[in-house]
């Protein structure tokens, strides 16, 4: 009785697995022709000649090699070389942004996971802290314009109560108010995966923290960071890849006064330079991908997907 039962379960397993593709052959095509093909195209187009007129299809590095001109020394105001300046400020304005956003997500998200008790009052909040994607991101920017500017609402209240004499410049079109404009519109991303690994901790793990004596700073660092490693990994990513790119934020907070490599690849296309701005989203994906490879080897966000 054994051998046909065995026969049959290896008969059935080729029909297994071809259902099993035919179930993945949509997703697979969808990302292919989304993902994968833009991405070669890019790639593709990154090699190609261009002049004034027109774009020419040939293989050729010279869109790299002219991106990195100048970087194997300094200038003769010994600063770094264009492309390794801009990709500096970048990184700074991600660095700053994610260790901003990273403290205050991880409070909202405590606060909602630990110390709101009612699931509907969870609910409430959550949903209000989503009230500012509501409207575009344009528009949440400029909503800062009279708030920070020279004559704004800021600089007329704390020269009404006699704090300062002059208007403060550096609280718009500044790196200020660059940082500022980001952790506004993106705080978000930080919080919802952080809340979601919060919200899987079970509740006894604090009880027996509690009872061995630990302090509530000694709970949060040894117990609660632990556990929520997976959903800081996976809002980090956010964060840091949607900032990289970023180039309408720093446009319009930084008064198209600073650089970044978003806003470099911008200024390409707008003047029809394609294969030099492909080979710099080139650049920057493999930056990108770099950082995204580091964050994931601290653990395994698999088991939040």
């Amino acid at each position: 009785m054994s051998a046909p039962a065995t026969a049959g379960h290896a008969a059935a397993q080729p029909l297994h697995t071809v259902r099993a593709w035919w179930q993945a052959a949509p997703f697979a095509l969808v990302f292919a022709l989304f993902f994968i093909v833009p991405l070669a195209l890019i790639a593709m187009v990154s090699l190609w000649d261009f002049n004034e007129y027109e774009l020419i299809p040939a293989l050729s590095l010279r869109n790299y090699f002219s991106i990195f001109e100048g970087c194997s020394h300094l200038t003769d105001n010994g600063d770094l070389c264009v492309t390794l300046s801009t990709y500096l400020s970048t990184l700074k304005f991600c660095l700053l942004v994610w260790a901003i956003t990273l403290v205050l997500g991880f409070a909202v998200a405590c606060f909602l996971a630990f110390h709101v008790r009612s699931p509907g009052m969870q609910t409430l909040l959550f949903v209000l802290c989503t009230v500012p994607f509501w409207t575009s991101n344009v528009i949440r920017m400029i909503s800062w314009v009279p708030l920070l500017g020279r004559n704004g609402l800021v600089n007329q209240t704390l020269q009404g109560i006699g704090l300062i004499d002059t208007p403060i410049e550096w609280l718009l079109f500044s790196d200020f108010s660059v940082v500022l404009a980001f952790v506004h519109l993106y705080t978000m991303f930080m919080i919802v995966p952080i809340f979601n690994s919060m919200m899987r901790i079970d509740r006894s793990l604090l009880e027996a923290a509690t009872d061995a004596g630990a302090s509530g700073w000694q709970t949060l660092w040894n117990v609660i960071v632990p556990l929520c490693k997976t959903g800081i990994i996976i809002g980090s990513i956010f964060v840091v890849t949607i900032v990289m790119g970023d180039f309408v934020t720093i446009g319009v907070m930084g008064g198209q006064q600073i650089a970044s490599v978003g806003k470099i690849i911008q200024v390409q296309t707008s003047y029809l330079q394609f294969p030099l701005a492909a080979a710099n989203a080139v650049i920057l994906l493999a930056v990108v991908l770099m950082i995204i490879w580091g964050l994931t080897r601290l653990v395994d966000i698999r088991k939040e997907l």
